[in-house]
């Protein structure tokens, strides 16, 4: 057993360790501390942006309050303006992060304006399918496009706003394809993907046929789907 005073034995433990460490031997390794001041914060901000989308499903959308909002990520009301600055900015990043072009299709957007000519039908097909099965899928984002129709709210029309920018980009690159032809690409698209949005909100709200298909059946949906691929090739083989 030591004699040494627990200073002096510390001391004595941390040349040991310098020594090891001059020898080649491995020194003990400290395990990573996975908290702290910025890891706590993204967590309690994503955590309070989560809580929207619970508090919107439960509460609809005038339960969108500080106080709600806070109850339900287990947090300080007063973090609402902390972190974000208040609720409206906390809901906005909340419907960004779950907008479909700015999430979902943001990466192959991205990827389709790098270069024009891979803005073909197949790729303009494979985006408004995507859009279909997301809608079908995504009951947060269900709530918030059926917001968006009902209400007039200046954070819907700032989301809607910016996602007319990003359809524009596309417009502006398969514009050029349609110049001479009789094809109203921006009319078909407008119908195609209005569409789809109507369809998937009467389907999982409703529970009822449209036009006497249901799209909550695999062979209804699957209708719907060839349906929307016609209709974009169609438009580029009337330019053929």
């Amino acid at each position: 057993m030591s004699i040494l005073p627990l200073n002096l034995l510390d001391m004595k433990n941390k040349k040991e360790k310098i020594t090891n460490t001059d020898q080649g031997i491995e020194p003990v390794k400290v395990r990573k501390v996975s908290s702290g001041p910025i890891r706590d914060k993204a967590r309690t901000m994503n955590k309070m942006i989560a809580a929207v989308g619970k508090v919107l499903q439960k509460k609809g959308y005038t339960g969108l309050t500080a106080p709600n909002i806070a109850k339900t990520a287990g947090v300080d009301k007063k973090l609402v303006w902390t972190y974000f600055g208040g609720v409206d900015p906390l809901v906005e990043e909340y419907i960004n992060q779950k907008d479909f072009f700015k999430s979902t299709a943001k990466p192959d957007i991205d990827y389709l304006l790098q270069d024009p000519d891979k803005l073909t039908q197949n790729h303009i097909n494979h985006l408004l399918q995507n859009q279909f099965e997301t809608l079908l899928t995504n009951r947060a984002l269900q709530r918030i496009i059926h917001w968006e129709v009902g209400e007039s709210n200046e954070i819907l029309r700032k989301i809607a706003d910016k996602r007319e920018e990003i359809g524009e980009e596309l417009f502006s690159k398969t514009i050029p394809y349609f110049e001479h032809s009789s094809v109203d690409i921006r009319a078909r698209l407008a119908l195609v993907i209005s569409g789809i949005y109507y369809l998937t909100l009467h389907a999982k709200n409703n529970g009822s046929k449209f036009c006497g298909i249901d799209i909550n059946t695999d062979e209804g949906k699957q209708r719907i789907s060839d349906a929307i691929e016609e209709l974009i090739f169609d438009a580029y083989d009337k330019v053929k």
